[in-house]
């Protein structure tokens, strides 16, 4: 392998350094607010529609169909996610029984690996563990990775996984002495990581080291044994799955999973108001919040860090950035998810940067604009919840403590502005950590108020235990998975001169006024649970040759019966 530069010796003893200062102290309290901010209250929520009770329900099914190798949904093998995250969820639910907080249980614990694998990262880069500290505290602490943490999606997992191949190949690259079993766990994790989602959990992070040693010069750090028993350890865990599919399904699986799910993705967009060239950039500005600003400035600080050639570190970062940002720019399938991979490294930068300034900034002004205007942004929220209680009542339960919360944000936003005039800069650093799990604590107590306008469990539990429920449910296509999950019925979707689902379901589509009208007079007594712009296209649909009656709505769900014996 080739000899470290000059340059890098610097860092190798600041990586040995880390790792002596990494203090059991630091680790409790991450690990003690990951469980604050990811676990507590994560079961008070109904599974959402319509992304959350898909993988709800997949697992659901698979354990009723005796299945751990095939994904179940609507009783039909399901192609569109690998198995991992549904062997995760089968594991919860055996263990804590079929609910929200079970489903959410391993996406929640990988937050909390994510934000100790971010800090003991940090620690090797800098050999700094108040720094590490910080940059485990903003990731954990960013709007979208607790919003990810608190949600059963693939993104998180899948993220983390990336973040642990990353930090395996830095510790074999940093440190001789750990080069065989860290390129190991780079194999183990990145193969981990397709089990998650698909190929990309080996092309992002591959992509990512190619670079960094092309511009190192470093090729040769390649050509060792512990590459090729790595690539045989990564077929030996990813390949097994992915033949046992392709032999029993065929075509079937391989067209769904791997065209319509990636390739297809990448030449045609999903959701196409995200399809646009500023999309991920201002995601990944807003998604960090309340760190958006420090996000900026810290890119400018990386980009002249790597500029001057001072450390690897720097370059390390902006090729992981730049490789993520990359790939998901250039296909026309966008969200804000799929660039979750790179949260971990903006924490590094941000807290790098955020370190590296405060306690030096007494004086200057670019840093104090930073805290100023981040604290100030805060406001927004206490002044949102005047105007909503004001104008908005009804949105907002009456025993619900909004002025309560109020004060208790303006108190945290008062204190965090004393700090910051103080020029106590991380001491306001620390309290605007705060921002967003406080805003937990009131999304906690209206938690039951907001769950039927982002759930079918109420409008289903009504449904089921008032009327003797006997064949197929009706939906609207958003509510399609969650009814399924929250009833156990069969169900179809009544979508008037609509589209399928980009990856269609097995499920009858009644997309004309012919198809609803005929289904309807075949079952009839039919219940179903629509939006309330379906409601005049069923009634035109059906004019006078059935009744239909709107038996209650739940949130923005209107649940219904349509009856043939009783023609207006």
């Amino acid at each position: 392998m080739k000899t470290r530069t000059s340059s890098e010796i610097p860092l190798k003893q600041e990586c040995e350094s880390g790792m002596k200062k990494t203090d059991l102290k630091y680790i409790l309290i991450l690990l003690g607010l990951s469980y604050l901010f990811f676990m507590i209250g994560s079961g008070s929520l109904a599974l959402t529609n319509p992304d959350e009770v898909f993988y709800g329900q997949t697992a659901k099914e698979m354990i009723s169909h005796h299945s751990w190798m095939t994904p179940y949904l609507f009783d039909k093998p399901q192609f569109e996610k690998p198995i991992l995250l549904y062997w995760f969820l089968r594991l919860a639910y055996g263990i804590f029984g079929i609910s929200s907080f079970a489903a959410r249980f391993f996406p929640a614990l990988f937050a909390a690996a994510g934000v100790l694998s971010t800090y003991l990262l940090a620690a090797l880069f800098f050999g700094d563990r108040k720094k590490a500290f910080l940059a485990g505290l903003i990731l954990a602490s960013g709007g979208l990775y607790i919003g990810l943490a608190r949600t059963v999606f693939t993104d998180l997992i899948f993220s983390i996984f990336i973040l642990l191949a990353l930090h395996s190949f830095l510790l074999a690259y940093l440190d001789r002495r750990k080069e065989g079993a860290g390129i190991l766990l780079f194999f183990i994790f990145s193969s981990l990581a397709v089990l998650t989602k698909g190929p990309l959990g080996l092309l992002i992070p591959l992509f990512i080291i190619l670079l960094f040693l092309f511009f190192k010069r470093e090729f040769k750090f390649l050509f060792t044994p512990y590459f090729f028993w790595g690539a045989v350890i990564f077929i030996i865990t990813t390949f097994p799955w992915y033949v046992f599919m392709i032999r029993r399904f065929g075509g079937a699986f391989t067209h769904e999973f791997f065209y319509n799910d990636h390739i297809r993705r990448i030449l045609e967009a999903e959701h196409t108001s995200n399809d646009t060239w500023y999309f991920y950039p201002l995601s990944m500005f807003g998604c960090m919040f309340p760190w958006s600003l420090f996000v900026l400035a810290g890119a400018v600080h990386l980009f002249r860090r790597v500029r001057s050639g001072s450390t690897p570190v720097y370059l390390f970062l902006a090729c992981w950035i730049g490789v993520v940002f990359l790939v998901f720019q250039s296909a026309h399938s966008k969200l804000v998810s799929y660039i979750f991979p790179l949260f971990p490294a903006l924490a590094i930068m941000s807290g790098d940067f955020i370190y590296s300034h405060a306690p030096s900034a007494s004086k200057g002004r670019m840093f104090f604009l930073l805290c100023f205007s981040s604290v100030a942004a805060l406001v927004v929220f206490p002044i949102g919840l005047v105007v909503a209680r004001l104008r908005f009542p009804e949105y907002l339960p009456q025993q619900c403590p909004v002025f309560l919360f109020i004060l208790a944000y303006s108190a945290l936003i008062a204190a965090a502005l004393f700090f910051v005039f103080r020029r106590e800069f991380l001491r306001s650093i620390y309290l605007l950590s705060l921002s967003i799990p406080l805003l937990l604590v009131f999304f906690a107590a209206i938690d039951k108020h907001v769950e039927p306008y982002i759930s079918s469990r109420e409008a289903c539990d009504f449904l089921l235990k008032n009327y003797k429920v006997d064949n197929t449910i009706l939906c609207s296509k958003p509510f399609l998975r969650g009814v399924r999950y929250c009833s156990d019925k069969e169900v179809a979707v009544v979508d008037p001169y609509g589209s399928n689902f980009f990856s269609p379901h097995p499920v009858l589509f009644l997309d004309t006024d012919e198809k609803i009208k005929g289904f309807m007079q075949r079952q009839g007594i039919t219940y179903g649970v629509f939006k309330k712009s379906v409601i005049s296209d069923i009634e035109r649909a059906l004019g006078k040759a059935a009744r239909l009656e709107v038996l209650k709505v739940i949130g923005n769900e209107y649940v219904v019966r349509v009856d043939f014996s009783k023609a207006s």
